[in-house]
């Protein structure tokens, strides 16, 4: 059944128009009629059965029926901190994390970024990602939308104050691998580097604010493999694999 989501307000009984974005999905893409039905989620949790009921030129009304509480997220809570990479790469890994159950997404610029952004440009990336993560949520059946943050310096995000908890940094020199750690009691930061791997200085930079560096077996992975491999990896064998 097709999933929508609208970010404001939802309650049961509601007639609506779905946001330009989605009714535009529904009616041009997916063809749908009157009296098909689809579900609504609002990002903050639970999800609406709705039914279509006017398709003009450019809206697709649509009405609610009760509220469901379903959920599908991950008992696993990780938080993503991938390094900025290039072309479609980066659009790749989000939408893979959202499906393996990612919590939140923090972009990052290193020393070694291939894409280098700021400004306005920095801003519309970010807004373009988070339209990625919830399509991605309409997919993969997810009613709680992970957050992505404003891009940010990785020496100025390291030096913020975090959430306590486990913050593991992938390296393929690392000494030890992600098989031989116990399961963390509260969550998870993963700490990715862009293309080129990070510098030894940011690697050192994050080792002194708390980051483990670990691995993922002997061979070099790609930028959009390692943090899809890692979130599998411990969503084997930690979360709800």
């Amino acid at each position: 059944m097709p999933r929508f989501h609208c970010p404001q307000r939802l309650g049961p009984g509601q007639t609506l128009d779905l946001p330009p974005e989605a009714a535009h999905h529904a009616a041009r893409v997916l063809r749908l009629a009157v009296g098909d039905a689809v579900v609504l989620f609002n990002g903050e949790g639970g999800e609406y059965p709705a039914v279509l009921t006017q398709i003009g030129k450019h809206n697709v009304t649509v009405k609610t029926g009760p509220w469901s509480e379903r959920e599908c997220e991950s008992p696993l809570d990780v938080r993503l901190a991938q390094a900025v990479s290039a072309g479609d790469k980066m659009d790749f890994t989000l939408q893979k994390a959202v499906e393996l159950g990612i919590r939140a997404i923090q972009p990052l610029l290193a020393e070694r970024c291939v894409v280098k952004l700021a400004g306005e440009r920095a801003e519309k990336r970010v807004q373009h990602w988070q339209g990625v993560v919830v399509s991605a949520c309409e997919q993969s059946g997810r009613n709680r939308v992970p957050a992505v943050a404003p891009l940010k310096a990785l020496p100025h995000w390291l030096g913020e104050p975090s959430e306590a908890g486990l913050g593991l940094l992938l390296s393929p020199f690392a000494e030890h691998s992600l098989s031989e750690l116990e399961r963390p009691a509260g969550p998870v930061t993963l700490l990715i580097g862009p293309e080129g791997g990070f510098s030894e200085n940011e690697v050192k930079m994050a080792a002194s604010r708390g980051f483990t560096p670990v691995r993922l077996g002997a061979r070099v992975l790609r930028t959009e493999t390692a943090a899809l491999a890692a979130l599998a990896a411990m969503q084997a064998r930690w979360g709800d694999f």
